[in-house]
Protein backbone atom coordinates (compact mmCIF):
# COMPACT_ATOMS: atom_id res chain seq x y z
CA UNK A 1 0.00 0.00 0.00
CA UNK A 2 1.27 3.46 -0.85
CA UNK A 3 2.33 5.84 1.92
CA UNK A 4 1.67 8.94 -0.21
CA UNK A 5 -0.04 11.85 1.49
CA UNK A 6 -3.27 13.02 -0.09
CA UNK A 7 -3.53 16.77 -0.41
CA UNK A 8 -6.88 18.44 0.27
CA UNK A 9 -7.96 20.08 -2.94
CA UNK A 10 -9.24 23.64 -3.15
CA UNK A 11 -12.83 24.09 -2.11
CA UNK A 12 -13.73 26.63 -4.84
CA UNK A 13 -15.92 24.75 -7.31
CA UNK A 14 -16.85 27.74 -9.49
CA UNK A 15 -14.40 28.07 -12.34
CA UNK A 16 -12.08 25.55 -10.75
CA UNK A 17 -12.02 22.86 -13.33
CA UNK A 18 -13.73 22.39 -16.64
CA UNK A 19 -16.13 19.52 -16.91
CA UNK A 20 -14.29 16.37 -17.84
CA UNK A 21 -16.53 16.07 -20.88
CA UNK A 22 -16.21 19.69 -22.03
CA UNK A 23 -12.46 20.37 -22.00
CA UNK A 24 -9.28 18.42 -21.34
CA UNK A 25 -7.94 18.64 -17.80
CA UNK A 26 -4.51 20.10 -17.30
CA UNK A 27 -1.83 18.10 -15.50
CA UNK A 28 -2.42 19.66 -12.07
CA UNK A 29 -6.19 19.20 -12.28
CA UNK A 30 -5.81 15.57 -13.31
CA UNK A 31 -3.31 14.94 -10.51
CA UNK A 32 -5.61 16.46 -7.89
CA UNK A 33 -8.67 14.61 -9.12
CA UNK A 34 -6.79 11.33 -9.30
CA UNK A 35 -6.03 11.63 -5.58
CA UNK A 36 -9.72 12.09 -4.77
CA UNK A 37 -10.73 9.18 -7.01
CA UNK A 38 -7.99 7.07 -5.43
CA UNK A 39 -9.52 7.79 -2.03
CA UNK A 40 -12.89 6.70 -3.41
CA UNK A 41 -11.40 3.65 -5.13
CA UNK A 42 -11.49 1.46 -2.02
CA UNK A 43 -14.77 -0.32 -1.17
CA UNK A 44 -14.38 0.32 2.57
CA UNK A 45 -13.84 4.05 2.03
CA UNK A 46 -16.73 4.21 -0.41
CA UNK A 47 -19.01 2.53 2.16
CA UNK A 48 -17.77 4.86 4.90
CA UNK A 49 -18.47 7.91 2.75
CA UNK A 50 -21.93 6.60 1.94
CA UNK A 51 -22.68 5.92 5.61
CA UNK A 52 -21.57 9.42 6.57
CA UNK A 53 -23.38 11.16 3.70
CA UNK A 54 -26.67 9.34 4.23
CA UNK A 55 -26.82 9.78 7.99
CA UNK A 56 -29.80 11.78 9.26
CA UNK A 57 -28.54 14.93 10.92
CA UNK A 58 -25.52 15.12 8.63
CA UNK A 59 -22.92 13.59 10.93
CA UNK A 60 -22.03 10.26 12.46
CA UNK A 61 -19.88 9.15 15.37
CA UNK A 62 -16.97 6.85 14.62
CA UNK A 63 -18.44 4.58 17.30
CA UNK A 64 -21.40 3.99 14.93
CA UNK A 65 -19.21 3.36 11.88
CA UNK A 66 -16.77 0.80 13.26
CA UNK A 67 -19.28 -2.02 14.06
CA UNK A 68 -20.45 -2.09 10.40
CA UNK A 69 -17.08 -3.52 9.32
CA UNK A 70 -15.06 -6.61 10.11
CA UNK A 71 -11.99 -4.40 10.54
CA UNK A 72 -10.12 -3.04 13.52
CA UNK A 73 -10.78 0.46 14.81
CA UNK A 74 -7.30 1.66 13.75
CA UNK A 75 -7.97 0.44 10.19
CA UNK A 76 -11.30 2.29 10.08
CA UNK A 77 -9.55 5.40 11.41
CA UNK A 78 -6.94 5.11 8.66
CA UNK A 79 -9.64 4.94 5.97
CA UNK A 80 -11.40 7.95 7.50
CA UNK A 81 -8.10 9.85 7.56
CA UNK A 82 -7.64 9.24 3.82
CA UNK A 83 -11.18 10.47 3.08
CA UNK A 84 -10.48 13.56 5.17
CA UNK A 85 -7.15 14.23 3.44
CA UNK A 86 -8.93 13.99 0.08
CA UNK A 87 -11.31 16.74 1.19
CA UNK A 88 -14.40 14.52 1.16
CA UNK A 89 -15.21 14.60 4.89
CA UNK A 90 -14.41 16.65 7.96
CA UNK A 91 -14.36 15.70 11.62
CA UNK A 92 -14.83 17.14 15.07
CA UNK A 93 -13.69 15.62 18.36
CA UNK A 94 -16.23 15.70 21.18
CA UNK A 95 -14.81 14.19 24.32
CA UNK A 96 -13.49 10.75 23.47
CA UNK A 97 -15.46 10.40 20.23
CA UNK A 98 -14.92 11.83 16.77
CA UNK A 99 -17.88 12.84 14.62
CA UNK A 100 -17.63 12.88 10.82
CA UNK A 101 -19.60 14.84 8.25
CA UNK A 102 -19.61 15.07 4.47
CA UNK A 103 -18.07 18.09 2.75
CA UNK A 104 -20.68 18.59 0.02
CA UNK A 105 -18.55 21.10 -1.88
CA UNK A 106 -16.20 18.27 -2.91
CA UNK A 107 -18.97 15.91 -3.99
CA UNK A 108 -20.61 18.81 -5.83
CA UNK A 109 -17.28 19.50 -7.54
CA UNK A 110 -16.95 15.86 -8.60
CA UNK A 111 -20.51 15.86 -9.88
CA UNK A 112 -19.88 19.03 -11.89
CA UNK A 113 -16.70 17.62 -13.40
CA UNK A 114 -18.42 14.39 -14.45
CA UNK A 115 -21.68 15.93 -15.69
CA UNK A 116 -22.26 16.15 -19.41
CA UNK A 117 -23.63 19.55 -20.42
CA UNK A 118 -27.32 19.38 -21.33
CA UNK A 119 -26.69 20.76 -24.81
CA UNK A 120 -24.03 18.15 -25.59
CA UNK A 121 -25.58 15.17 -27.41
CA UNK A 122 -24.69 11.68 -26.36
CA UNK A 123 -22.06 10.13 -28.62
CA UNK A 124 -23.21 7.37 -30.90
CA UNK A 125 -22.17 3.98 -29.54
CA UNK A 126 -19.32 2.43 -31.48
CA UNK A 127 -20.20 -0.75 -33.30
CA UNK A 128 -18.37 -3.72 -31.85
CA UNK A 129 -15.61 -5.08 -34.01
CA UNK A 130 -16.33 -8.50 -35.42
CA UNK A 131 -14.19 -11.18 -33.83
CA UNK A 132 -11.50 -12.53 -36.06
CA UNK A 133 -12.44 -16.00 -37.17
CA UNK A 134 -10.23 -18.79 -38.47
CA UNK A 135 -8.69 -18.11 -41.85
CA UNK A 136 -10.25 -20.07 -44.69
Amino acid sequence: MSKQELVVLGQDIDGCCPGLLTAPLDEDQADGLAKVFKALGDPVRLRLLSMIASRAGGEVCVCDLTPAFDLSQPTISHHLKLLKQAGLIDSERRGTWVYYRLLPQMTDRLAAILTRPAEQPLPEPAEPAEPAGPAS
